[in-house]
C-alpha cells in the first residue's frame, strides 16, 4: 500500500496537471460518483492536497473528491489525448484542455460538500499528517506521551493512523531503526532523550522518503541504483526493511524479521536492543 510520501508525490503530480484548470470532461465510472457530474465538469480545481494516505481534490463547486488508493489504486497523469496501456479498471478520469488524470483500481472514492468533509468517517479519525508543514517534533513527542498512546507497543502504534497519519509498513521499520528503539518498546519505557530522538526521526525519515521518492538511507549509503526502478531500487533503498538476514550497514549484525501487528517488521538486534 502506498504510504504518506507516495501519496504526497501523487498530489504533487495532480497539482501540476489540474490546479487552477477547468475540468472540461470527466469519466465517472465509480458508483459513488453517479449523478455528481454537475459538481465536477465545468468547474476549476482549486487545490489538491492529502491527509496521510487520503487524497483530496477540491473543486470550485464547493465539493471535494476524497480518494484512498488502498492496496491497488493508482493515479496516472498524461497529456490530453494520451491513454495509458493498462488492464486496470478505470474508476474516474478528469480531463482539462492540457492533461488527463485517471484513477485506476481504487474502491474508496466519494464526493463531499466542503463543509461536511470533517464528518468523513476515515478523515475524522486521523492523527496529524506526518508530512504536513505544521507537524513538528514537539507535536509527535506530545502524542507519544499521551495517555492513549504511551502504553502501546511501538510496532502497533506506528501503524495506527489515529496516532500519526501517513506512516505505513516500510516507514515503521525505518523510523524505529533510525531512532534506535526496539519495536516492542512502549513510549513509556523510553528515556526522555529516546522519546525525543524517536519524534525527530519520525519526521526526518518520512520527509527523506518523500524527497527521494522512497529512499530512506542517507545519500552516502544509498547506491546509484536507488535512482532507478526495479529490483536494484527495492533492494538498495532501505536500512532494514526487506533486508532480513543481511548485515546492518552500521554494526554488521544480521537484520531480523518478525510479524508484528499482522505485518512484517524488520530491525537490527544490536542497534535496537530490547529493554532489559
Amino acid at each position: 500500500m502506498p504510504e504518506g510520501p507516495e501519496i504526497r508525490q501523487t498530489a504533487d503530480q495532480l497539482v501540476a496537471a489540474l490546479c487552477d484548470r477547468v475540468i472540461d470532461s470527466a469519466e465517472l465510472e465509480h458508483e459513488a460518483l453517479r449523478g455528481q457530474r454537475r459538481y465536477i465538469v465545468g468547474h476549476r480545481v482549486t487545490a489538491v492536497d492529502c491527509h496521510g494516505k487520503a487524497l483530496l481534490t477540491r473543486f470550485s463547486s464547493g465539493r471535494t473528491l476524497y480518494s484512498h488508493n488502498q492496496l491497488y489504486g493508482i493515479w496516472t497523469v498524461m497529456p490530453r489525448g494520451e491513454t495509458p496501456q493498462t488492464t486496470r479498471a478505470l474508476r474516474l478520469a478528469l480531463h482539462t484542455a492540457e492533461y488527463s488524470a485517471r484513477l485506476y483500481s481504487a474502491t474508496d472514492i466519494s464526493l463531499w460538500r466542503d463543509e461536511a468533509l470533517t464528518e468523513h468517517p476515515f478523515l475524522r479519525r486521523l492523527g496529524p499528517d506526518v508530512l504536513a508543514n505544521e507537524t513538528v517534533a514537539d507535536h509527535v513527542l506530545d502524542r507519544l506521551e499521551r495517555a492513549e498512546f504511551r502504553n502501546r507497543r511501538l510496532a502497533t502504534l506506528y501503524l495506527d493512523q489515529g496516532f500519526l497519519a501517513g506512516i505505513g509498513n516500510y516507514l515503521r521499520s525505518e523510523i524505529l531503526f533510525f531512532a534506535g528503539v526496539h519495536p516492542q518498546a512502549r513510549p513509556i519505557d523510553l528515556e526522555p532523550a529516546a522519546r525525543r530522538r524517536l519524534a525527530v526521526n519520525t519526521l526526518r525519515i518520512s520527509k527523506r522518503s518523500y524527497r527521494t521518492r522512497g529512499v530512506t538511507l542517507p545519500s552516502r549509503l544509498a547506491p546509484p541504483a536507488c535512482c532507478r526502478a526495479g529490483r536494484a531500487y527495492e533492494a538498495g533503498r532501505f536500512a532494514v526493511f526487506a533486508r532480513a538476514g543481511q548485515p546492518c550497514y552500521w554494526c554488521g549484525a544480521k537484520i531480523r524479521k518478525a510479524e508484528m501487528a499482522s505485518r512484517r517488521l524488520y530491525w537490527c538486534p544490536t542497534c535496537q536492543p530490547a529493554s532489559p
